[in-house]
């Protein structure tokens, strides 16, 4: 369900959205670590920074979520959106897989606004892959005996990501927690049982 065995090239047509997703983080995240004055200024300009967006930066609630604060962080957030993105992308359909992601994401940087810490800045795409877990979280509440995989591979992930989000230092917990709950919340639109579309 979650190994990946196309080649290259079938991924890239089958999931598409995902790669775009991919590819954009890594070309930010090369553009801004080049060892220019314009590189460190454009990170500085699309990183979530609680006193500027009450300033009217409102674009830091989308750009945080394209920006990745070293190589470990951009990798962890890409191999999970390169492992768990395709299955949602394929269940959910490209546009509703897009609104997952994104809404999770500017939510995420939504609640640490109004709830984090205004001295600490954030970056990453973690509140918008906790959305994805959270969709599939949905998934798992309808769908319960009928796609026992799922369930046995996903319910763990979930609880151990929360888990793991309240004992790793420097981590985004009002992010995680955040986009979870609204990549779960638009699931349950997503994947009422009067719209359910078939697995595969």
């Amino acid at each position: 369900m979650f190994i990946r065995t196309e080649s290259f090239s079938q991924y890239i047509r089958r999931y598409p959205f995902v790669t775009a997703i991919i590819v954009l983080n890594i070309l930010v995240y090369i553009i801004t670590g080049l060892p220019i004055r314009q590189s460190s200024e454009l990170y500085f300009l699309g990183m979530g920074y609680n006193p500027l967006i009450a300033d009217g930066e409102w674009w830091r609630l989308l750009t945080p979520m394209f920006l990745h604060f070293g190589i470990t962080h951009l990798l962890f957030n890409m191999f999970s959106l390169f492992i768990f993105g395709p299955e949602l992308e394929r269940v959910a359909g490209k546009a509703r897989f897009l609104t997952i992601y994104l809404l999770s994401g500017v939510f995420a940087n939504i609640a640490y606004f109004f709830l984090g810490d205004s001295s600490i800045p954030h970056v990453g795409a973690s509140g918008a892959i906790y959305g994805i877990f959270g969709a599939f979280g949905a998934l798992i509440y309808y769908t319960k005996k009928a796609l026992p995989q799922l369930r046995q591979i996903m319910l763990p992930i979930i609880i151990i990501s929360v888990i793991m989000t309240f004992l790793q230092p420097n981590v985004n917990i009002i992010g995680h927690i955040a986009g979870l709950v609204v990549g779960f919340l638009i699931g349950l639109s997503y994947f009422h049982p009067k719209r359910i579309i078939s697995w595969r």
